[in-house]
């Protein structure tokens, strides 16, 4: 595991290095945060929709963004620098693409090496602020809306696909926000992804708020 993480300023996380044998990088550092995104998308220079709503995120005060595939191109997690980070927010954003059903394959690593069994029952539990932390799942498709039913070309609702994470947020102790999904995204016009982004925007905008006050 990772040597425990320090921090370089009041508001920074950063690791403070690295286990013996590991490539060594220089890791962005995140500012500790109301709300954490993670933003996972293995190809992001080839992203139309999701590389679009981390720049978007970047710009709203409050909010901090860990680009895992960039931090983590060797799957190697720093686990002490991404418990700091969950630990100070009061909500935790999952961005990513769904593909052949499922999440990104970094982001099932970073369940399984963050949010370790005995991490959950005993810190991630407990926000800064003492109040229940969240957790809001964004997502981008190929497929139609009309592809996820009964007949469709896969068979049952997007929200199927996704419950693994969602039960996975509730062992954590995490508040289940309705998921944001942009279906059909290679074929939507630019306007609908645009205002996709918008709506992301105003939604984080509302978290950082809404974490202020849980904090009072």
């Amino acid at each position: 595991m990772p040597q425990s993480t320090a921090a370089s300023s009041s508001d920074a996380i950063v690791p403070a290095g690295l286990e013996a044998g590991a490539a060594l990088r220089s890791v962005p550092t995140v500012p500790a945060c109301r709300v954490l995104v993670l933003y996972v998308h293995p190809h992001p220079r080839v992203s139309r929709v999701n590389r679009k709503l981390a720049e978007a995120a970047r710009l709203v005060d409050g909010v901090g963004v860990d680009d895992l595939y960039e931090t983590y191109p060797d799957f190697f997690i720093d686990v002490a620098r991404e418990r700091a980070l969950v630990s100070a927010a009061d909500t935790l954003v999952l961005v990513f693409p769904t593909q052949w059903y499922a999440a990104p394959a970094l982001l099932k690593e970073w369940f399984d090496v963050v949010l370790h069994d005995a991490w959950q029952v005993e810190r991630v539990r407990p926000t800064a602020s003492g109040a229940g932390r969240r957790c809001w799942l964004v997502t981008s498709t190929g497929g139609a809306h009309g592809d996820y039913a009964a007949g469709g070309r896969h068979g049952r609702p997007l929200d199927q696909f996704l419950a693994p994470i969602e039960q996975t947020a509730r062992v954590c102790g995490m508040e289940w926000l309705a998921p944001l999904v942009l279906y059909d995204a290679h074929g939507v016009d630019n306007a609908a992804v645009d205002a996709h982004v918008a709506r992301f925007s105003a939604t984080l905008q509302q978290l950082v708020q809404r974490g202020a006050v849980d904090g009072n």
